[in-house]
């Protein structure tokens, strides 16, 4: 039997006032889904507030390495998701790719001593772990920049895993030499060497789109996610972290016509009007929109049931060594 959205919300709150539940959304999930949620932000800022959280459930709507983070700074919570969503991104690094990528370094010259690696918190637990154990910290977008800063004070080489264009943008501001592994770059000569990986939906924005939205609407803002091409950070107005771009959209007078490089969903919330996609493809993220409204009900009747669906679980020695790359974080 197939419930409309309504009656699917209607369940949802009904079985919310029943469990010890608290559901948790990221700002990129779909409005129905994002509607229904009780914290609602990015993956950092999730985990975070739902560490202070007395509820025994964690009903994520995100996607997989977002409550893995859940899982491992509060182990002492069940966490379960609607949908058991990848992010291309985190997969495009695993403890074999991150061993190589030291293992190049290594075959360049620098000794794993003088490796400091920094793993953006979209990747998964058990390279947060490799990190953690190597010396390393996990960063944000909106923290790189301090994190990265930190991390120079010790004299060594970072390696920046797994989103390139973050790493590159982050060396740009701060002046620094930047390479990504592959491009043919000796790793000696520069001071981050970066994780060839990339986020697909930030990667549909061009420079055609800018030139396109200067030309029609003179005056317009440009603001961007860093995890956009460098080449399109450079000729923006912005650049910031998802809740940097919120604060920095909702903030500018209601006449300031703004066009913003970033997922579909938030982009689409930010202001009723003025605000333009930058990008004539919808930038939608497919795993994020993966989680609909019948899969939080369906969650939420699993625990209901005593059989809940998707749970995330971390062994031990990874819970122990991907905490401590978060922490070190959160220390600064």
């Amino acid at each position: 039997m197939q419930f409309t959205n309504e009656e699917l919300k209607e369940k949802i709150n009904k079985l919310k006032e029943k469990l010890s539940v608290t559901l948790v959304a990221h700002f990129y999930q779909r409005d129905e889904v994002f509607d229904v949620a009780d914290i609602t932000g990015d993956s950092l800022e999730l985990a975070i507030r739902t560490r202070d959280d007395d509820a025994e459930f964690v009903v994520f709507s995100g996607v997989g390495f977002m409550g893995q983070s859940v899982k491992v700074l509060s182990p002492h919570k069940r966490v379960v998701m609607p949908k058991a969503a990848c992010c291309a991104m985190a997969k495009m690094i695993d403890s074999i790719y991150y061993d190589e990528s030291v293992k190049f370094m290594q075959d360049n010259g620098i000794s794993k001593e003088n490796i400091l690696p920094i793993t953006y918190i979209n990747s998964n637990a058990e390279v947060k772990a490799q990190v953690g154990e190597m010396g390393g910290m996990v960063c944000t977008s909106s923290n790189a920049k301090t994190i990265i800063t930190t991390a120079l004070k010790e004299g060594k080489k970072i390696l920046f895993v797994p989103d390139r264009c973050l790493g590159q943008n982050i060396a740009n501001q701060m002046g620094l030499k930047s390479c990504v592994i592959g491009d043919g770059t000796n790793p000696s000569e520069v001071d981050i060497v970066c994780y060839n990986g990339f986020c697909s939906v930030h990667q549909l924005f061009t420079l055609d789109d800018i030139v396109f939205y200067r030309k029609k609407y003179p005056g317009i803002l440009i603001a961007v996610h860093p995890e956009c091409d460098p080449s399109i950070c450079d000729a923006s107005d912005f650049v910031g972290s998802t809740s940097q771009l919120i604060k920095y959209i909702t903030e500018l007078p209601e006449d300031q016509k703004v066009a913003v490089g970033t997922e579909f969903n938030m982009v689409n919330r930010l202001r009723d009007k003025n605000t333009f996609v930058l990008s004539s493809t919808k930038p939608e993220c497919p795993t994020m929109n993966e989680t609909t409204l019948e899969d939080v009900y369906l969650t939420l009747k699993s625990i209901d049931d005593g059989e809940p669906l998707n749970e995330i679980f971390v062994d031990a020695k990874t819970q122990k060594w991907a905490k401590i790359a978060l922490e070190r974080m959160l220390a600064l």
